[in-house]
């Protein structure tokens, strides 16, 4: 377990807490942390990202979100899980408001999920 923890502490090492990270829509975003569990379907690997803008209120465009999230993962979820051990059965991209306690409820934060396979190094979304 250990060594998990530091193959994953080097993998995020490019990219500290707070880092901005360019999204198609231009949308401020900035990563907050990269998690792993394994609920008995293989790892599952998550990468938190804030983005205020989601939470104040407006009405979210569909299309412009599933780009941005979709960049997140191939650009960012790709590169920080390549050669990680265990490799991820699935990436689990999330955008919150606010920073949030991973596991924690946060009812008043606005938060969207999306989820990814691997298949030859791109992320394709999957349906919950």
């Amino acid at each position: 377990m250990t060594a998990l923890w530091l193959l994953l502490l080097g993998a995020t090492a490019l990219l500290p807490q707070g880092a901005p990270v360019a999204v198609p829509s231009g949308m401020a975003v900035s990563f907050h942390e990269m998690l792993w569990d394994d609920s008995g379907q293989g790892p599952v690997y998550r990468l938190r990202f804030v983005a205020p803008a989601i939470g104040d209120g407006g009405a979210l465009d569909y299309d412009a979100l599933s780009a941005d999230m979709d960049a997140l993962c191939n650009g960012v979820a790709v590169p920080a899980t390549d050669g990680v051990a265990p490799t991820p059965a699935r990436i689990v991209i999330s955008l919150m408001a606010a920073p949030t306690v991973f596991g924690q409820p946060s009812p008043d934060t606005r938060q969207i999920f999306e989820a990814y396979t691997l298949r030859d190094g791109v992320c394709i979304w999957e349906a919950f």
